[in-house]
């Protein structure tokens, strides 16, 4: 951990919400000029798209376990980063957008699926922003969790999650229902062992309670909107960041403290909710740089 170089993760798994966090992230960063090496998980995957296809049928690999992912790389990177600012990061390319985008970037040939080469992180950015799946991992052999400094959940009840995992697959990759419940099922195992546990690590957890019957996930029509849910923000050590709650509580109407710990707002105003509770921690990291 460091003051100097702080490292800042969102992580939650596939189809939890986590796009909400980075841009709520990405708004603090604008205003308040910060520059930040923007680290995607998807960059430390082991094997290329056409690679962990076939891995997944000889080997029932998922992409939640360390088999498939190089948590070396991940805990080389955050390591080196707090201690001096710098490391390497690539990019995953999920579309011909992106792989064009750093095709002429970088002069090469990749196309959607591949990686590209890795490269030194830009000189001079004020902290490292990480958002993915392994952000607070820990195994036998690797520990990333010891090297973060501000790591935020983001955990929808697990219904919620496969909803709203089964719509996005199916309606923009254009997976059938019974290839995305083979997934789903095939992950469990791993899921609960490297996924679930990162959330007891966590500085802060974001979870969305769907206030609908989301029962039977594998037939629901369509996700719970916002305004169907509530978000519950949880936090570990709430002195560890001057938590005030009385502040927060005037701010975000409607919300109200279920737990000592613990604060629950309308699911419209989680964006919201995001900024003024991770605005003034990212600003008293900045003050602690100097």
């Amino acid at each position: 951990m460091s003051k100097q170089h702080p490292v800042v993760v969102v992580t939650g798994s596939s189809g939890a919400g986590t796009t909400t966090v980075k841009r709520a992230f990405e708004h603090i960063f604008l205003r308040e000029g910060i520059k930040a090496a923007i680290i995607e998980g998807d960059s430390f995957h082991r094997y290329d798209r056409a690679e962990m296809k076939v891995k997944m049928a000889e080997e029932g690999l998922s992409h939640f376990g360390p088999q498939a992912n190089r948590f070396d790389k991940l805990e080389e990177l955050f390591k080196t980063y707090g201690e001096t600012g710098r490391g390497q990061k690539r990019y995953y390319l999920h579309s011909q957008e992106e792989a064009d985008e750093h095709n002429a970037r970088l002069g090469t040939d990749k196309k959607p699926g591949e990686f590209t080469p890795w490269e030194d992180i830009p000189e001079g950015t004020d902290l490292l922003f990480y958002e993915g799946l392994h952000g607070m991992v820990v195994t036998e052999e690797h520990n990333v969790a010891q090297h973060v400094d501000l790591g935020v959940g983001v955990v929808p009840i697990v219904n919620l999650e496969w909803i709203q995992k089964i719509h996005r697959d199916s309606k923009e990759r254009g997976y059938s229902e019974e290839a995305i419940v083979d997934t789903i099922l095939r992950r469990m195992p791993d899921y609960i062992k490297y996924i679930t546990p990162q959330f007891s690590r966590t500085d802060i957890n974001f979870q969305r309670v769907a206030t609908v019957d989301t029962s039977n996930p594998f037939i629901a029509r369509d996700i719970p909107t916002p305004d169907e849910s509530f978000v519950v923000i949880r936090f570990a050590d709430p002195a560890k960041f001057d938590i005030d709650f009385p502040y927060l509580l005037n701010m975000i109407p409607h919300s109200f403290m279920s737990r000592r710990n613990t604060i629950v707002v309308p699911g419209g105003k989680m964006g919201f909710a995001m900024e003024i509770i991770l605005g003034p921690i990212i600003d008293r990291m900045m003050e602690e740089r100097g």
